[in-house]
């Protein structure tokens, strides 16, 4: 995958400007463009809006692609493109700014591409609704997805900032959740149908600033060094190394960067084991603190959110925070470093 670190405000150089502008002197291809400005999509789904054929679509993509102006992501055996972040994709972006909404042929596209959205909203609908038995099951056993989700943002603190990695996004719900405080977001997953569910769902809240990816947790396809904030959010439980886990998103980290690791506590409940793939019952604050530390990440703090004390069978669920050691600062940021009430 090509770097996702910010080249949004770079210029463009003659030369790079002139094949964007050659490039873009197309009126298929300024439909394109118009079309990956809201969004990512594949050769099947421009296909399908633009009416044209394959072949005559991929040639377009190509040439944009070859010009810096679109980007490229390649998914099992299919492949999805955007605009990109280049100084040529930044000259794009001023051309379709004066674009008429109203031209017919960009209208028409748009609604198509409505349509499009939602008949995939309507199929991550029924993905859910087959498997609706399994997940209620599981979230019956902690405390509210509301509380949890309440819990990470206070860790995360209300300060924005650049980059958010969701290692493992599954729904995309946690690139839906910070929405407000990142300004690119990027979800990692290895399943193609949660990938399809997380998209449908960006796109139905307007998510327009985050993308997802087919990725493997172990060796992610993210540059080291380039993420300020990563999440790993009830993934460490279904995982055959979970300590190789988070040293490969610790080698994402800016200095200074911090790792939200939300996973359940040790437990005894083996039908999670036996009936829904769970690899780990559950991890010791010890335990999780070991392998952060080995990550060369320092633990800022740690909470518990405990099921009520009359309840049978239920989980705790614990968040870990840490730090890239690389920057030691003595001012405080706020909402971060305190612990938890």
């Amino acid at each position: 995958m090509d770097s996702v670190t910010n080249t949004q405000n770079e210029k463009a150089g003659v030369d790079d400007l002139v094949a964007c502008l050659r490039a873009t002197g197309e009126s298929t291809r300024v439909r394109l463009l118009a079309l990956l400005k809201e969004g990512e999509l594949t050769v099947k789904d421009l296909t399908s809006i633009l009416g044209q054929s394959q072949p005559r679509i991929s040639r377009h993509l190509k040439l944009l692609t070859e010009a810096g102006i679109i980007q490229r992501y390649p998914e099992g055996a299919w492949a999805y493109y955007r605009l990109g972040d280049t100084g040529s994709a930044a000259v794009a972006r001023t051309i379709l700014q004066h674009a008429d909404g109203s031209d017919p042929t960009l209208a028409a596209d748009r609604e198509r591409l409505d349509s499009l959205r939602r008949s995939k909203a309507e199929e991550a609908a029924a993905y859910f609704a087959s498997r609706a038995e399994f997940w209620d099951q599981e979230r019956t056993l902690h405390v509210p997805e509301a509380a949890v989700e309440a819990a990470m943002r206070q860790a995360l603190g209300s300060q924005p900032f650049d980059s958010f990695l969701d290692l493992g996004t599954g729904t995309g719900r946690l690139l839906e959740l910070f929405q407000d405080q990142y300004r690119r977001g990027i979800g990692i997953d290895t399943s193609q149908s949660m990938l399809s569910v997380a998209r449908a769902n960006l796109a139905k809240v307007g998510v327009s600033h985050a993308q997802v990816r087919q990725g493997d947790i172990y060796a992610l396809p993210i540059p080291p060094k380039s993420t300020d904030v990563a999440v790993i959010h009830q993934v460490l439980h279904y995982l055959e190394e979970p300590a190789r886990a988070l040293r490969e998103a610790a080698r994402t980290l800016r200095p200074g960067g911090r790792l939200l690791v939300v996973d359940f506590a040790p437990h005894d409940l083996e039908f999670l084991r036996e009936k829904h793939a769970h690899r780990r019952l559950g991890f010791s604050h010890d335990q999780v603190a070991r392998w952060l530390a080995d990550a060369n990440l320092d633990l800022v703090t740690q909470q518990d959110l405990c099921p009520e004390a009359h309840a049978d069978e239920q989980l705790t669920v614990t968040l870990w925070l840490a730090r890239d050691r690389r920057i030691v600062t003595d001012l405080p940021i706020a909402d971060t470093t305190q612990e938890f009430a």
